[in-house]
């Protein structure tokens, strides 16, 4: 079994395995037709279920065909032009050459004999991003799995900053249409759901400012202790980037953590075209980015962003074993310092190489594509009168329904609009995702891939419609 190890011995055994496995990947790109089979969970269970882990095949050729079967044929494909459901990113080359990279070398960020060169890799493109955001010469950071761990970090320093041991005081400030990952992070804090103070929004979905001052006031009056102010620079639902420096304003009236959520709203950061839509962003004392959505990464690359470095001392503990308090004194740089993760992957590394071969400006080119292509896909919802678009985007996400001409029961019409998304998406011909507004059921479009057109997105309205209009034209049979 020891010439599956990879080493200085099997370098050649690993050479041929990767470019099978490449060379499987790479075909199936070039003839996917459709962003996904249509596959059920009824079909494809059975033929996981039937696989016996302990009877291994040896073979590779033999691993890549099962493989194929029960994952790369069906598989949701994001590099589809149809492929316009969630926060799910076609990725650039060079990150996927990274990828490779880090996985074969497989390097630990934890600690700097574990990583070396890695590590400083890591601080380079921290201080990089935090160069672009603005957040000034004291700012530190460190990459997580994604946006809800960064969120879940900048919280717990909130928590400590606001130096309290009554945890049932404390209070958080965010939109109603902010991620669920601040909830879950209060509650995961200590601090239980009901510590987050939900602020509505205006039509244009953004964090109505002067609603936030009035509850930062009560709750100050009450006896209560603001502990942060969330921020949404990208609303997972909307794209909507809530107003930062009105924001900012009351975080430093009030004395409060100001964080930004720009998990999605983090590719203006590198926009040749829109990065003022995300001003104000530089007077925050965290930041969430996540690489992995608007600057075309893998998943997962994403970090946690910090005013002032000093804070990142609450996720600090020292192991004689790992990182002893010596090695502080000794300016040796262990990441494991800043981070609720202990082994992490050399996640940065696919950023790196990504700036390396293509610039920021690259990036950027390829996010203001889809953000023009979401103001394009807005215009052909608001003159289509089979639909109901809710804002003009911000981003590059679009929320509309169909509404049918000769039906006005509003319960009816969400079961066509789901209807339609659940049909639409068996039939592989695309994939779009739902929400809820005001209680009703809506469908959406996240564009985040510059290879889809105004007219993909045309083709897929008459889809829906169509659907939709099957689903009613059988309704009104059953009913008749």
């Amino acid at each position: 079994m020891r010439s599956h190890l990879l080493n200085d011995t099997t370098a050649e055994h690993y050479r041929r395995s990767v470019t099978e496995g490449v060379e499987r990947v790479a075909a199936k790109l070039a003839t996917t037709e459709r962003p996904f089979t249509g596959v059920t969970v009824d079909a494809l269970s059975p033929l996981i279920d039937r696989i016996d882990l302990d009877r291994p095949l040896h073979d590779t050729a033999a691993v890549l065909d099962e493989l194929d079967e029960v994952y790369l044929r069906d598989a949701i494909y994001f590099h589809h032009p149809r492929y316009l459901a969630h926060l799910n990113c076609p990725v650039v080359i060079p990150a996927v050459l990274g990828e490779a990279v880090l996985s074969a070398v497989n390097s630990s960020l934890d600690t700097w004999d574990q990583s070396a060169g890695g590590t400083l890799i890591e601080r380079k493109l921290i201080d990089w991003t935090n160069e672009r955001i603005g957040l000034g010469p004291h700012a530190d950071g460190v990459f997580t799995s994604g946006g809800s761990q960064s969120n879940l970090q900048a919280l717990l320093l909130a928590r400590e900053e606001a130096k309290t041991d009554t945890l049932a005081k404390l209070r958080i400030f965010a939109s109603e249409v902010s991620h669920f990952s601040v909830k879950k992070s209060a509650k995961l804090l200590g601090l239980g759901q009901d510590a987050v103070v939900s602020i509505p929004v205006g039509a244009d979905k953004r964090m109505q400012t002067v609603a936030l001052a009035r509850e930062l006031e009560r709750c100050k009056n009450a006896g209560l202790v603001p502990m942060a102010v969330v921020a949404t620079a990208g609303t997972t639902d909307f794209g909507s980037i809530d107003p930062l420096p009105e924001i900012a304003g009351l975080c430093e009236q009030f004395g409060v953590w100001m964080h930004v959520d720009a998990a999605y709203g983090c590719g203006l950061l590198a926009s040749l075209k829109h990065r003022s839509r995300i001003d104000g962003i530089e007077r925050a004392d965290s930041v969430t980015v996540d690489y992995h959505k608007s600057f075309f990464q893998p998943v997962s690359s994403s970090a946690v962003l910090v005013r002032d470095a000093d804070t990142l001392r609450h996720a600090t503990y020292h192991a004689e074993y790992l990182n002893p308090q010596r090695m502080v004194h000794e300016r040796i740089p262990n990441q494991v310092d800043k981070s609720l993760q202990t082994t992490r992957r050399f996640d940065a590394l696919k950023l790196w190489m990504t700036l390396r071969v293509m610039g920021a400006d690259g990036i950027g080119q390829l996010f203001d594509e889809v953000c023009d292509l979401a103001e394009e896909g807005w215009k052909l919802l608001a003159a289509d009168p089979r639909f109901d678009v809710v804002v003009e985007p911000s981003l590059s996400t679009l929320v509309y329904r169909y509404i049918p001409t000769a039906v006005t029961d509003p319960a009816e019409i969400d079961r066509a609009n789901l209807y339609a998304r659940k049909a639409l998406f068996a039939s592989g011909d695309a994939v779009v995702a739902g929400t809820k507004v005001a209680g009703r059921h809506y469908l959406k479009f996240t564009l985040l891939n510059p290879e889809t057109t105004t007219d993909d997105i045309a083709a897929v309205l008459d889809l829906i419609a169509g659907h939709a209009e099957q689903y009613l034209g059988e309704s009104l049979d059953r009913a008749s």
